[in-house]
């Protein structure tokens, strides 16, 4: 069955390829909330014309009060998925074609989103298809989710898991490849300091921040452990309300809490005031386990590749929903692309991920 599942993903490649470049030329990058349209407009059109898409390729799909949407196979009590997101982050400068073009140049296709989120996630429609295509019975319903506010703060995904139960095994093609076992925690942090000792907060940025490592040493969190590696800290913004202050992400390993990460720069920072904006935990699942061994399989049967798991830094849904880890579109070597001007895809790699995901699903699901 596996060589018809990779056949079949041929021919339906020029479709899929067809699908993806219709989607990613529609700006969806979050804009104001409107009646209908939590993400704004843009987000909204995205997902009306891709679950039109998937309508279109016979799939039973699901519109949660537009904030999120999912295309779905089979039935059961349970299911398996892969979950994406259909918005974008802003396009800036330094472009050499127009962001939302979904422009084509010797294979490769640039627009905003065509790694980024939507690529991956509607290869994942196709891989789906290719399955139902076979008439594949399956013994778990699989899920394609089309998440709409990844890139601004999960609350998609926070209102989908209010109005459904999570799956109970799933990816997100929202990282690197091979499969991903394990993401560090990613806090967000605020120092503030006060109107009337500039000078004083601004050698704490320079000597705390613009002028030492990223590892945190000079708030005494550089912690590391073996299967994460060292903690890094970045996305560094400053901001002025009343009173100057500056934040700033820590992505951190699984050996150490938030809470240590906190107590620890209040007091190498006594003077200022130090807040937790944000924070979410490490995940992390074993590498022998059904769902890592399954996509270590899927990867190296369609790439020959050494499918080892590996960690990230990132973050994805993982971080929010139970059950899933990160697996692709990325693969080794391809580093720099998805926030940037000039985002590219590959039509081939785009048609190799499409066959990976195809295979996964159906092995998770059979």
């Amino acid at each position: 069955m596996e060589t018809e599942i990779l056949n079949k993903v041929d021919e339906i490649s020029k479709q899929m390829i067809d699908g993806i470049i219709d989607i990613v030329k529609i700006d969806s990058v979050e804009s104001e909330a409107k009646e209908n349209a939590p993400f704004g407009t843009g987000v909204k059109e995205a997902l009306d014309k891709t679950l039109a898409l998937a309508t279109s390729l016979g799939f039973k799909t699901t519109n949660i009060d537009n904030y999120i949407g999912y295309a779905s196979y089979g039935s059961s009590d349970d299911y398996i998925c892969a979950i994406g997101h259909l918005d974008v982050v802003p396009v800036k400068t330094g472009w050499k074609h127009p962001p939302f073009s979904g422009y084509v140049e010797n294979g490769t296709i640039y627009s905003r989103g065509i790694l980024d989120n939507k690529g991956p996630i509607i290869s994942c429609l196709f891989a789906l298809y290719a399955l139902k295509e076979l008439n594949i019975d399956l013994s778990h319903e699989v899920r394609i989710i089309f998440g709409c506010d990844e890139e601004s703060g999960f609350e998609d995904l926070k209102y989908y898991l209010s109005k459904e139960k999570p799956p109970i095994m799933g990816f997100t093609p929202d990282c690197k490849y091979p499969v991903v076992y394990g993401e560090r925690g990613r806090a967000v942090v605020k120092i503030t300091g006060k109107q009337d000792q500039l000078e004083k907060f601004f050698n704490l940025v320079n000597d705390y921040i613009l002028n030492t490592k990223n590892n945190g040493e000079c708030f005494n969190i550089d912690f590391k452990d073996e299967e994460f590696g060292l903690l890094e800290v970045r996305n560094y913004q400053l901001l002025l309300d009343q009173d100057p202050s500056i934040q700033f992400s820590v992505s951190y390993p699984a050996n150490v809490s938030v809470e240590t990460i906190i107590d620890n720069i209040k007091k190498a920072v006594s003077d200022f005031d130090v807040i937790l904006v944000d924070n979410y935990n490490p995940v992390k699942f074993e590498k022998d386990c059904k769902l890592v061994k399954t996509l270590v399989y899927t990867y190296e049967k369609v790439t020959g590749n050494d499918g080892t798991p590996v960690t990230t830094t990132g973050g994805t849904y993982a971080k929010l929903m139970p059950n899933i880890v990160p697996f692709g579109p990325s693969f080794p070597g391809q580093k720099g692309i998805g926030h940037l001007p000039n985002e590219w895809m590959t039509i081939e790699d785009i048609i190799t991920n499409a066959k990976i995901y195809a295979l996964s699903l159906y092995h998770l699901a059979k």
